[in-house]
């Protein structure tokens, strides 16, 4: 039977909790978020079947458990340390772990990217995937890129882009639906939903008193919900940064010319509230904001 190890990652972050006698000031040690080292700490006691700590509402203390398992951890790990290593002398390269939702990353962040990379060749940037309008609590991500409402408790939160959202559609298939002239006529058209671009904002500056459709495809992806469109699926919200080489092309046609200056939803870049960047983190998030500050 294969032995099972406890992470390692789990393992360091005890180590500095038990002695810092603080999360929060471990996770700053270990350059991650509190919440990032309170999963590592769960994550060792699942493995061990015990707590580790009593988490009173107070500075967290060991269990008798808990101390008896810091001696052997911190045996383990100074083994570890003392190690001779032919390449300890090279320094850790800086990284950057970045969440951003998949329509971001895909039109948004990847096309500039490389203004970042070329321009700081010693930083490691690492991107994940995450689930927009799904407020999760914060991943091991030194940074998140979010598309939402901008309301997130516990985080800190600049708003980095917003755009005006406006319908479009594929010219083949307006034609096939005998063309539509006013926003009333959109009452003939399928509306492609997503709970990210909701329909009902843009009703009202139409001049159209109509509730939110409940019916016809929802995709909770602006990419995919685009692709939707493409494909004469219907008539879908987008905004200039998704549609623009699609209507360049003319595979898509924006309607109406009737804009909803302010969505109810934009892009944010959100960090744990009162964690210390990391210079390289700081450098990024400049970065960001310089890129899109005139969207």
């Amino acid at each position: 039977m294969a032995k099972r190890f406890p992470p390692v990652h789990a393992l360091v972050a005890f180590e500095a909790a038990a002695h810092a006698s603080s999360f929060a000031v471990a996770a700053n040690q270990l350059c991650i978020t509190p919440s990032a080292l309170s999963h590592r700490i769960r994550l060792l006691e699942e493995f061990v079947g015990d707590r580790l700590f009593i988490r009173d509402g107070r500075a967290p203390t060991l269990t008798p458990f808990g101390r008896s398992y810091l001696d052997v951890v911190c045996s383990a790990l100074q083994t570890l340390t003392d190690f001779p290593m032919p390449g300890r002398t090279t320094p850790a390269q800086p990284r950057i772990k970045l969440t951003v939702p998949p329509t971001f990353a895909r039109y948004l962040l990847l096309p500039r990217l490389a203004g970042f990379t070329s321009a700081h060749p010693d930083i490691v940037v690492d991107v994940y995937l995450s689930v927009p309008l799904y407020d999760l609590a914060p991943s091991e991500s030194d940074l998140e890129v979010r598309f939402g409402a901008g309301k997130y408790p516990d985080l800190e939160t600049v708003k980095l882009l917003e755009e005006p959202a406006f319908p479009v559609a594929t010219p083949a298939y307006l034609e096939r639906i005998g063309g539509i002239a006013s926003p009333a006529e959109l009452a003939k058209a399928t509306l492609l939903r997503s709970a990210l671009e909701p329909w009902k904002p843009w009703f009202e500056v139409a001049g159209l008193d109509w509730p939110e459709p409940t019916t016809n495809l929802r995709i909770d992806d602006l990419g995919l919900l685009l692709e939707a469109v493409r494909l004469g699926q219907g008539v879908g919200l987008t905004r200039q940064h998704f549609a623009q080489e699609m209507i360049e092309k003319g595979e898509v046609v924006e309607l109406f010319g009737i804009r909803l200056a302010s969505p109810p939803h934009a892009y944010y870049v959100v960090y744990e509230q009162g964690m210390q960047l990391r210079p390289e983190v700081k450098l990024f998030v400049d970065w960001l904001m310089a890129t899109y500050a005139g969207g």
